[in-house]
C-alpha cells in the first residue's frame, strides 16, 4: 500500500520532510572499522569463537580494592547527587602527586588539573574550545581516529605528518609553520604512539617546547599509553620538559595500566589557559563523573602502583608470545617498547594481492581472528594491522595457529 501525501491546509502537496545534519558531520568519513565489527558481531551470534585482538579493551579488572571502594563509595548517598565538572579537589590532588613523584612535575590541583570522563570525552571537548573555522592541527600519520575527527568536528583543518622518524617530524613540524598561512594553531601528539607503538625519549619534547614557542602553536600530548611499557624503557612526560606547561597540556588516563576502560576516568594537566577553556565547555556539556567512581579512581593512584607495574609485565609476556609466534610463521614483527598493541607489517605476499581490509577481513572471515585493518588510521596505516594484546598467552597462540593455516592454504 502506498504510504499517503501529505497535504497542506490549503490543499498543496508538502515535500517529504528531510533531516539535514550539520556540514561537521557530513565531513566525517565513513567509520571504516564498521565492517569488521559487523561481521565480528555476526560471526559471534552465530557461535563462532572468535579471537578479537581488534580493540585495546583491557580484559583484566581492576585490583579488588579499588572495586571494593567503589560499592563502598556508591552505598553512600552523598555520591549520587551532581558533581563538579572539573572533578572532585581529592582526586585531582592526587593527579598532581603521581606527576610530581612519577616525572618530577609539579601542577596546581585547582588550576592545572581537570578530570574528565575518559580522555576521549576532554580531547575531543578541548578541540572544540580551541579550534575553528580556518584553524589547523598538526596530527601524528597514522592517525588514532579521533585525533583527527576531535578537529573536524570543532570545524578545523588537519594535516596529517608521518612520526615514524621523529627528527624528520619535527623538522616537518617546522617546515609547515614556515610556509603555512595562518600557521597551524595546535599540534597534537601521541607517545607511545597509538596505532604504531613508535616511542620518543624526552629531548624530542624539549625540541617541541622549543618549536612551539618560536612558531606560537599550542601543543596537545596524548599520553594515553604512560603506565604501560617494558624492557625497562619509561615512556617521558611532555609536562615535564621546560616550559611545557606554558604552551601545552597531557591528557592521561586510567584505562589501561589501571584496567578501568569502561570506568571513563581521565584527565588533562598542564597550561592553565587551556585547562580552564576546557572547564568552560565542559560546564556547559556535563555535570561531572560519578563522584563513587572518582572516590575509587583516589584508590586506585594512591595504593596500585605494583598492580600497574605487573600489568605491564602481563602485557610483555603477551607481547613476546605474539611476535615470536607471527616471526615464526614468516611474518617482520619489530617487539613494540610500550603500549598494548603489536603494529604488524602485512607479508609481502599478501600486499601485492589484497589491501589492508581485504587482508583483515580474510583473517576474521577464515582464521576467526579479529584485527584492525591499518589502513582505519589513514593511509600512513595502509600494509599494517594493528594487534592488540588483550587476550591471554594461550588465545594468542591459538590466534597465531588459526592464522598461519588461514594463510598457508592459500
Amino acid at each position: 500500500m502506498n504510504k499517503p501525501e501529505a497535504i497542506d491546509l490549503d490543499g498543496s502537496e508538502i515535500s517529504p520532510f528531510q533531516i539535514n545534519v550539520a556540514n561537521r558531520v557530513k565531513r566525517l568519513p565513513p567509520y571504516l572499522f564498521g565492517r569488521i565489527n559487523a561481521l565480528l558481531y555476526e560471526k559471534r551470534r552465530n557461535g563462532d569463537d572468535v579471537i578479537d585482538l581488534g580493540m585495546g579493551n583491557p580484559s583484566d579488572p581492576p585490583e579488588d580494592l579499588v572495586i571494593d571502594k567503589l560499592a563502598e563509595a556508591a552505598r553512600d548517598p552523598r555520591n549520587h547527587g551532581y558533581s563538579k565538572s572539573n572533578g572532585i579537589a581529592n582526586l585531582r590532588r592526587e593527579v598532581t602527586a603521581k606527576y610530581h613523584k612519577k616525572y618530577g612535575v609539579r601542577l596546581d590541583p585547582d588550576s592545572e588539573v581537570i578530570v574528565c570522563l575518559g580522555s576521549k570525552e576532554g580531547f575531543s571537548h578541548l578541540c572544540l574550545a580551541l579550534m575553528g573555522a580556518g584553524d589547523t592541527a598538526i596530527v601524528p600519520a597514522p592517525y588514532f581516529p579521533v585525533h583527527v575527527y576531535g578537529v573536524a568536528l570543532a570545524s578545523g583543518n588537519v594535516i596529517s605528518l608521518e612520526v615514524g622518524d621523529q627528527e624528520k617530524f619535527l623538522s616537518n613540524i617546522a617546515y609547515t609553520c614556515q610556509h603555512l598561512y595562518p600557521r597551524p594553531k595546535l599540534v597534537i601528539v601521541n607517545f607511545p604512539h597509538n596505532p604504531s607503538t613508535a616511542t620518543v625519549e624526552q629531548g624530542f619534547y624539549d625540541d617541541l617546547v622549543v618549536l612551539a614557542r618560536r612558531y606560537g602553536f599550542m601543543v596537545i600530548s596524548d599520553f594515553a599509553y604512560a603506565d604501560v611499557a617494558f624492557d625497562g624503557y619509561h615512556p617521558p612526560s611532555f609536562l615535564a620538559s621546560p616550559g611545557a606547561t606554558e604552551v601545552g597540556v597531557e591528557f592521561t588516563t586510567m584505562s589501561k595500566g589501571y584496567n578501568m576502560a569502561g570506568w571513563r576516568v581521565g584527565f588533562c594537566s598542564g597550561n592553565a589557559e587551556m585547562v580552564r577553556a576546557l572547564g568552560t565547555i565542559k560546564a556547559y556539556y556535563d555535570y561531572g563523573m560519578f563522584q563513587a567512581i572518582q572516590v575509587a579512581a583516589i584508590m586506585a593512584l594512591r595504593h596500585t602502583d605494583a598492580a600497574v607495574e605487573n600489568q605491564s609485565l602481563l602485557y610483555q609476556n603477551r607481547r613476546d608470545v605474539l611476535c615470536e609466534g607471527l616471526t615464526r610463521i614468516g611474518w617482520q614483527v619489530t617487539p613494540p617498547q610500550a603500549g598494548m598493541f603489536l603494529w604488524a607489517k602485512i607479508p609481502d605476499r599478501w600486499q601485492t594481492q589484497m589491501d589492508t581490509m581485504q587482508f583483515a577481513m580474510m583473517l576474521l572471515e577464515q582464521a576467526d581472528v579479529a584485527c584492525s585493518p591499518g589502513s582505519g588510521f589513514g593511509p600512513a596505516g595502509e600494509g599494517y594491522l594493528r594487534m592488540a594484546l588483550v587476550e591471554n598467552e594461550s588465545r594468542l597462540r591459538q590466534a597465531v595457529r588459526q592464522i598461519g593455516r588461514c594463510l598457508s592454504a592459500k
